[in-house]
Parts: C-alpha cells; sequence; structure tokens
C-alpha cells in the first residue's frame, strides 16, 4: 500500500511538466490595433452580414414569431387570473388548467350561440337580396342615386355574381382548395396558440427568474420588480380590452333590441370577440350589424350603421383613454398613438402589443430614467 502511494506521488509530482504547464509557448505578442482600417472593414462587414442573415430568418419565420408573442401575450394577460387562484392557495399548474379551461369554453359556447345565426343570417341574406334591391328602388334617395351613378344596377350584378354563381365564399378564399387551406392554418394556428399559452402561463415565474439572473446581482431585486410590473401592466392591459369590448358588445345588443333586428344577443356576442381586433375590429362589427339590419329594411341599415359609427367615436375618444390610463396610469394621447403607430408598423399584433408596450417604456422612464435626470 506504502509502495502505491509513493508510486502515486512520484507520478502527480510530474503531472505539471507531463501537461506542458511549464513549457515555454513563446511572448505575448502586442494587442491587435482595432483602429486598423482593415481591421475594421472586416468587423463591419461581418456585422452586416451576420445582420442581415439573421433578418432573412426572422422574415423566413416571421409566422412562427407571431404565434409566439400572441401566445405570450395571453399567457401575460391570464396570469393576474392564475395569479388570483394561487392566492386560495392552490397548485399554479392547477390554476392554470381551470383558467385555460374557462377560456376555452367560453370560446367554444360563444361559437356555438353565434355561428348557427350567422348561416341563417346570411341565408335570409341571400333570399332577400331581391327584395331588398326592390325596396331601394323605392326610395327616392337611391332611386336618384341609381339614376345618376346606375348604384342599384350595380348591387343587383354583384348580388347575382356572388351569391347565384357561389363565387362569394370562394373568391373570397382563392377557389375550393383555397378554402380547405384557409381552414387547416386557422385551426392548426389555434391549436399552437392554445398550447403555446398553456406552456407560458404556466412556465411564467421560472422564465422571467431566468431572464432577471441575466442582471447583475446589485441590481437584480430592482430588475425583478420593474419586470413583474411590466407583466402587471400587459394584464391590466387585456383585462382592459376585454372591459371595452364588454361595453361595445352591450351596446350592440341594446342597438338590436332598439332596432328589433334578429339574433340580438348573438350579434352582441360576436362584437364581444371582433371589438377586440384593434382598429379594424370595429369595421368588422359595424358592416355585419349593418348587413343584419340591411335585411330588415334600408332605414334600419341606415340607422344602424349611424348609431354603430357615433359609438365607436365615443369609445376611441372618451371610453378607452379613461379605461387606459386608469388601469395603465399612461395619458390617452399616447394609449392613440401608439395603438396607430403600433398597428401601421406590425400590423394586427403591433396594435395589440403597441398600448402595453407604450405603458412598460413609461414605467422604464419613471423608475430609471427621470430618477437620473432629477439628481444630474
Amino acid at each position: 500500500m506504502a509502495r502505491i502511494k509513493r508510486v502515486f506521488k512520484k507520478s502527480s509530482d510530474k503531472s505539471p511538466e507531463i501537461l506542458g504547464k511549464n513549457e515555454d509557448f513563446g511572448a505575448k505578442g502586442e494587442p491587435l490595433n482595432l483602429q486598423h482600417p482593415f481591421y475594421f472593414g472586416f468587423l463591419a462587414t461581418t456585422g452586416a452580414l451576420v445582420a442581415y442573415a439573421l433578418l432573412q430568418a426572422l422574415q423566413s419565420a416571421s409566422q412562427v414569431f407571431i404565434l409566439l408573442i400572441i401566445s405570450l401575450f395571453l399567457a401575460m394577460g391570464l396570469n393576474p387570473a392564475v395569479s388570483a387562484l394561487e392566492r386560495r392557495p392552490m397548485k399554479r399548474g392547477i390554476a392554470v388548467l381551470i383558467v385555460v379551461a374557462l377560456v376555452v369554453v367560453l370560446v367554444v359556447l360563444a361559437a356555438l350561440v353565434v355561428i348557427p345565426p350567422v348561416f341563417s343570417q346570411v341565408n335570409d341574406l341571400v333570399d332577400g337580396a331581391p327584395q331588398l334591391i326592390d325596396s331601394l328602388r323605392n326610395n327616392k334617395t337611391f332611386l336618384r342615386l341609381d339614376q345618376d351613378y346606375g348604384l342599384i344596377g350595380t348591387l343587383e350584378d354583384k348580388f347575382q355574381t356572388w351569391f347565384a354563381d357561389g363565387r362569394l365564399l370562394t373568391g373570397a378564399f382563392g377557389g375550393v382548395l383555397g378554402v380547405g387551406r384557409t381552414v387547416l392554418s386557422g385551426a392548426f394556428s389555434a391549436l399552437t396558440v392554445l398550447i403555446l399559452t398553456l406552456y407560458f402561463v404556466s412556465s411564467l415565474p421560472t422564465v422571467t427568474k431566468v431572464f432577471y439572473r441575466l442582471a447583475p446581482a446589485s441590481r437584480r431585486e430592482r430588475v425583478s420588480k420593474i419586470g413583474d410590473a411590466i407583466i402587471a401592466r400587459v394584464g391590466s392591459f387585456v383585462g382592459s380590452q376585454i372591459l371595452i369590448a364588454f361595453f361595445a358588445a352591450v351596446f350592440v345588443f341594446l342597438l338590436g333590441i332598439a332596432l328589433d333586428l334578429p339574433y340580438a344577443a348573438a350579434l352582441g356576442m360576436l362584437i364581444l370577440f371582433v371589438a377586440l381586433i384593434p382598429l379594424v375590429g370595429h369595421f368588422i362589427g359595424g358592416s355585419i350589424v349593418t348587413l343584419v339590419a340591411l335585411t330588415q329594411s334600408p332605414t334600419k341599415g341606415l340607422l344602424a350603421i349611424l348609431l354603430y359609427t357615433l359609438y365607436v367615436q365615443i369609445e376611441n375618444y372618451l371610453i378607452t383613454p379613461r379605461i387606459m390610463k386608469r388601469n395603465l396610469s399612461i395619458p390617452g394621447l399616447v394609449t392613440i398613438v401608439a395603438a396607430l403607430l403600433g398597428t401601421s408598423l406590425l400590423g394586427l399584433v403591433g396594435g395589440l402589443l403597441a398600448v402595453p408596450i407604450a405603458a412598460a417604456v413609461l414605467l422604464i422612464m419613471d423608475e430609471v430614467v427621470f430618477p437620473k435626470t432629477d439628481n444630474s
């Protein structure tokens, strides 16, 4: 045993020479001249090529990134409800399953309530198209427009082309194959968003802790508090959007009752989801309500579009700025400008993310930027 220890000690004493720790690899040279034109040009060209390659990769995978952003956005919106259930107390996994299940049940019930009246209303519109055009001929205003611009004749030709030949649905989606492709793509995207949202909600605390660890230890607590506040503001934005859409749904329901429109409850439920789409949501909703009202009479259709347009203006300049300012603590002007800029830059996703991003930027400025400028 002692002999083995002596052999091991001798071999360990020679290990530095064996590993080459005492070998001479030469003296260190002068550091590279970072100001040399060749080095700078090579570095700048390499950076530009890498940036271009990354932009091309992001563009080719833009659809995937859009789904990821939507899922993360929905996860942040559902996180306050999950946190409320956790305080019961309840395990986070069970709370996530309950919240997601309630959302799925609500969407399925809304679809069951809305889809049958929509198909029935479309059939009524197709069947009543000739009577609708005849009633337009009896209206003096539309008759004058027809004499000047051929309005009624154009509408009659369009109705004949779209409904009689069955080109409305297939033409909107690019043919029969386009309809199937659109349905399959929409179903796959919806399933992907549901799965990603479930994953993001369940692992949101873990993911945020990993990102917070990237900050220095001396500033980690402050970064964590600011990050949690940003996530809370996103959740408040989602709640605010749902509240605004609920007001729009109540208005459409009351409008349907006042104008004696069919399926008033289904119209209100449809607007509840359509109004969540920024900027273009009310355009879609107003078109649907107007078409339903036109099946009853041209007068009801005109009243419907005028009253709906008036409500949209009230919502844009009174309801939305007040709710967003109360829940997100941002000025109403910033809310409108952020929504417009976000939609113009990134479309639907930009419109959804513009307001919470603006709230996050204002929070960072209040907590980080302004204190430095005040003390300088």
